[in-house]
């Protein structure tokens, strides 16, 4: 049986942040009514002339210049022409001989992937379809004209699982820059992959097929890994394979055809006589690369060194970069990273994923929650009231001090009142105080959630084990 080898390049489309459009100023808020964000330039009317978003040109750049990209001195716009129902002047403003960048790389485990080209186009707008029972589509043209980033791999991928690494690493870095939100469920990023396969050893390449229709990486994964299969499989028995476009079926779980390469009219790209070429001079590059500033590997390694982190711990707060700048805001009012660390990535997030709601949502600011978490440290209420408080703050608004005085939560400090509870709890609990003197050393904390119990959580647990353990010997 012979070995082969998978060949992967991606082509992502990304949804620039800006708040217009590349080339009229119709709104990009995503979920409007269909065709309510739309004028005559985004609708291809006769007559009308777009006109440049440079706020998409300066994203493109930041990009670029994240990805060890060459920024081109002098880049165009060109017409790429062709017919769909949702591209309305039929043809697309895109960028072909003279893109907006070149030949940069990322890193993934190691191996450098690199970037044939980034370049700036305009997206289409979207059809819904009924169903096949009714057969008819609706198009929506809000979508139509919202700015996107085109990034092309070199075909370096070298497994399905290689992909969906890229594309992780790639959007997260995406997010850092805040070029896009990178939401897939909305469109904001897509992905078309094309994939062959060669025998080990060959250096050229074999046919490759496009894929599809994919809304996540792990459908892309899922895709590559199928397409993978298919291809060996008919080189084994001897078949040819067609160079073609295929969709990924989630349900089926399959790719299939979806048309033949060799249809494919040619686009007849030429320079786009409205709008001037663009000249990009070093001063632009090097203001927009001051404003970069860290990017998610080396913020991880630095959180890391710095505040003495895990590489658990420290993935999680340098996951978004929102929950990074929290956490960094919460260490200018309490210089303790490890306890920080626990509450953000323990209640506080457990807090936000039982709201649905984002990180950068939340409603506990940095400055409450050091302000409660500095009770706790300092002895003015236990952990366990600490979450209760918490939970409040986050559904009201209310500082911690607020809380406390309202509902009298100030930790009991009193060692007379203190001892009087032990010994109730003591008298109660004879086995354990005979578990502990046989050498049960967790019984102690049976005790004390019992003294617990009784005074509400608000008993200090350390005075409470003091006092326990001083009456069990006696």
């Amino acid at each position: 049986m012979k070995e082969y080898e998978v060949i992967i390049g991606l082509e992502v489309h990304v949804e620039l942040l800006t708040e217009s459009k590349m080339f009229c100023g119709c709104s990009t808020k995503f979920g409007a009514s269909p065709n309510t964000q739309v004028c005559p330039i985004c609708l291809g009317m006769p007559g009308v002339l777009p006109t440049i978003n440079y706020k998409a040109i300066e994203l493109g750049i930041k990009t670029a210049i994240a990805f060890n990209c060459n920024i081109s001195s002098f880049c165009r716009f060109a017409r790429k022409n062709y017919f769909y129902p949702d591209l309305p002047k039929n043809y697309q403003i895109s960028q072909y001989e003279e893109p907006l960048a070149q030949n940069g790389f990322l890193v993934v485990d190691g191996h450098k992937i690199f970037l044939k080209r980034i370049h700036i186009e305009e997206d289409a707008g979207k059809l819904l379809h009924s169903s096949e029972k009714e057969n008819f589509s609706l198009v929506d043209f809000n979508r139509a004209g919202i700015p996107l980033l085109e990034i092309v791999s070199e075909p370096d991928i070298r497994s399905p699982e290689e992909a969906e690494k890229y594309l992780e690493i790639l959007k997260h870095n995406l997010e850092y820059l805040r070029v896009s939100d990178c939401n897939m469920e909305e469109g904001s990023l897509r992905c078309d992959a094309n994939i062959s396969v060669r025998e080990k050893g060959v250096n050229s390449f074999g046919i490759k097929t496009e894929i599809k229709n994919m809304n996540s990486f792990k459908s892309v994964r899922k895709a590559l890994s199928f397409e993978a299969e298919r291809q060996i499989s008919l080189l084994n028995k001897g078949e040819k394979i067609l160079q073609e476009t295929r969709l990924w079926n989630e349900n089926l779980q399959i790719t299939e055809e979806m048309r033949s390469k060799e249809e494919a009219h040619d686009y007849r790209y030429f320079p786009e006589p409205d709008l001037v070429p663009l000249k990009i001079d070093k001063e632009l590059i090097e203001k927009i690369k001051s404003q970069i500033g860290e990017l998610p590997e080396e913020k991880l390694n630095r959180f890391k060194n710095q505040y003495n982190l895990s590489y658990y711990d420290a993935s999680v707060l340098t996951s978004k970069k929102e929950i990074a700048d929290y956490f960094e805001t919460c260490l200018s009012y309490l210089s303790n990273p490890k306890i920080l660390t626990n509450w953000i990535m323990g209640d506080l997030m457990a807090l936000t994923k039982e709201k649905k709601i984002k990180f950068d949502e939340n409603p506990v600011s940095p400055k409450l929650l050091t302000e409660l978490v500095k009770l706790v440290i300092d002895g003015k209420i236990t952990g366990t009231i600490g979450k209760e408080i918490l939970k409040e703050v986050f559904n009201t608004g209310k500082t911690p001090s607020e809380i406390i005085k309202e509902k009298n939560l100030v930790q009991i400090q009193d060692e007379d009142f203190l001892t009087k509870i032990v010994k109730e709890v003591l008298e109660e609990n004879p086995k354990a105080i005979s578990d502990y003197k046989e050498g049960k050393k967790q019984a102690i904390g049976f005790l004390i959630g019992k003294v617990m119990q009784k005074t509400k959580g608000k008993a200090n647990p350390n005075k409470t084990q003091e006092i326990i353990i001083k009456y069990i010997k006696e």
